[in-house]
């Protein structure tokens, strides 16, 4: 089947679609991981660092960044011809956070990807999502030269609940991504099981 066309007289299928976001500090890895597993070349919304945003945005530990997602990234992941995944990555700056409340409409969840360098960058989607009630996971996303520390020393830090999952990753590694998204869609799944055994 090609996407969006049925083959040989048959009926096309509609797919079921499913949103998961992708979140995190400025600089974390949001549009390499998008782009790492996109079956389409990610719609990027990129722009220039400026000088004009220098007092604004913390480029410590990722001084070679010279770009920021002032709206979204987006990719496409078709699962099955009935199934398709729709990923969004966030911007990461606070000044374009008015953003995440039209891209967190229907999410079936979340990763918040987390620098060991800059941990403290992705309290803001911790919090964001656990106020919301949107299953998410953290994806530890390994940097070259980054330290590396035991889990539970990342969820001490992080004061993350002991239900939700943590996960080491590299963001330029397909295979890498896929086990990040499988595992927030499972966990996404449990939740929902959880809360419809506690509701009957």
């Amino acid at each position: 089947m090609i996407f969006g066309r049925s083959e040989r007289g048959k009926p096309p299928v509609e797919p079921v679609t499913l949103k998961i976001l992708v979140a995190g500090g400025f600089g974390v890895g949001k549009t390499t991981l998008v782009g790492a597993v996109s079956e389409i070349r990610p719609l990027r919304t990129e722009e220039l660092l400026t000088e004009a945003g220098r007092p604004v945005d913390d480029t410590s530990g990722v001084e070679a960044k010279n770009t920021t997602t002032v709206a979204m990234d987006f990719g496409r992941i078709t699962l099955r011809e009935d199934l398709v995944l729709y990923l969004f990555g966030t911007p990461g700056q606070e000044r374009f956070w008015f953003m995440w409340d039209e891209l967190s409409e229907g999410a079936l969840g979340a990763v918040v990807l987390a620098d060991t360098r800059r941990l403290q960058d992705c309290f803001a989607a911790i919090d964001y999502f656990e106020r919301r009630s949107i299953p998410f996971l953290v994806g530890v996303n390994r940097f070259d030269g980054a330290a590396r520390y035991p889990e539970q020393d990342i969820r001490r830090a992080l004061d993350l609940d002991a239900h939700v999952p943590l996960l080491t990753c590299d963001a330029r590694d397909r295979e890498s991504v896929k086990e990040v998204l499988i595992g927030v869609v499972q966990h996404a799944m449990a939740q929902a099981s959880h809360r419809r055994a506690v509701t009957t």
